[in-house]
């Protein structure tokens, strides 16, 4: 099969409900998408609130997502924030962790963790008895400290529990502003039975796609979920680009249906830009997350706002929101071509729905 450019943009558009009609529903929305990104920055607003603002619209009450979190509806695993019922995806791999052909890198995770039973049981002990604790409160009675190149050094709590979570032995249970708390596992995660490593991939995969709508059967490894999705889906070649593509069949089922695009404007770890390759191929949008570089080497700002319109990424919005001074300021609008009229009044208008959501006046 091949598509056009066109084709696969909106194929993915639609798959990430950035389209018409809105979902209404957190749990829908979440559920669809399969995570959300828990990054605390808040130059504008934290992404999983913005990657729901952008998809629900003004509607979206933050107290929502907080809800679905207090009452377990979701669950936080490798900084992703998860449908509790996608963990039963998870945990047989947990369980068999670090695998039949560890690299040599997860051997000596192992060794260490083995090394460090002792705090190990230690931590898990307290725990049980006084859980959920934030890491501060956990005691390091490891007896082989961590080591690495120097970002980590001394961080063995905090190495400890990211290891057994690995194992699936303990889970992040909640936050108390931006500190994780910490449980057992048994206590966070729902009971249903373990999939089967295989056949959880495989679902992963799937559920991936459906998700994404066109992705690259392998692709570079990312950090907190692939971009990849191995043989889901339907192959198929993109008109202009190299290669073999994996695409959803419920998409492709749509290819011939109306589309109806809108304005959005994206956090910068929304999944419809969050594979920068798959972005730039299909999109042909140049972009990249700037809140590490030094500000003069900035182009478009610390936290620079994808443009998406219909089906095409067509600038960055530079925004700040200072709630002390009650304000959303809008430093620069890049326009990656010069807008016509009824696009910059569709980019005015998401703006001001922006300012309005957070409660903020519109400035710049």
């Amino acid at each position: 099969m091949l598509l056009t450019r066109g084709q696969a943009r909106r194929v993915a558009v639609r798959a990430q409900l950035l389209d018409v009609p809105r979902p209404t529903h957190v749990l829908e929305v979440v559920r669809h998408l399969g995570l959300l990104q828990h990054d605390q920055t808040r130059a504008v607003a934290p992404s999983a609130d913005l990657v729901l603002w952008s998809r629900i619209g003004a509607s979206y009450d933050v107290a929502d997502l907080q809800d679905a979190l207090d009452g377990q509806a979701l669950v936080e695993l490798d900084g992703m924030l998860r449908p509790a019922e996608d963990l039963a995806l998870h945990r047989a791999e947990m369980a068999s962790w670090p695998g039949p052909d560890p690299q040599a890198w997860e051997v000596d995770r192992v060794q260490w963790l083995a090394d460090n039973d002792g705090c190990r049981r230690d931590v898990l002990e307290l725990l049980r008895t006084d859980g959920p604790l934030p890491a501060r409160e956990l005691p390091d009675t490891c007896v082989r400290p961590w080591r690495s190149s120097g970002w980590n050094n001394g961080k063995n709590v905090e190495r400890l529990l990211v290891l057994l979570v690995r194992r699936g032995e303990v889970a992040v249970a909640g936050r108390e502003g931006r500190e994780r708390l910490w449980d057992l596992a048994a206590r966070v995660y729902p009971d249903d039975p373990p999939v089967p490593v295989d056949e959880a991939r495989r679902l992963r995969g799937e559920r991936r796609l459906a998700a994404l709508g066109i992705a690259r059967a392998r692709a570079a490894t990312a950090p907190g979920e692939p971009n990849d999705v191995g043989p889901a889906g339907t192959p198929a070649r993109v008109e202009g680009v190299r290669g073999t593509w994996q695409v959803d069949a419920a998409q492709l089922d749509r290819l011939d249906d109306p589309f109806a695009g809108r304005a959005a404007l994206l956090s910068p770890l929304d999944r419809l830009v969050f594979d920068r390759k798959r972005m730039a191929e299909l999109f042909e949008f140049d972009y990249q997350l700037e809140m590490y570089k030094p500000a003069a080497q900035r182009r478009w700002g610390y936290w620079a706002l994808p443009v998406l319109v219909g089906d095409r990424l067509v600038g960055k919005v530079d925004a700040t929101a200072d709630p002390g001074a009650g304000e959303l300021v809008v430093h620069a609008v890049h326009e990656d071509e010069p807008y016509d009229g009824a696009t910059a009044a569709a980019v005015d208008a998401e703006l001001a729905s922006l300012a309005g959501w957070l409660g903020l006046r519109l400035e710049g």
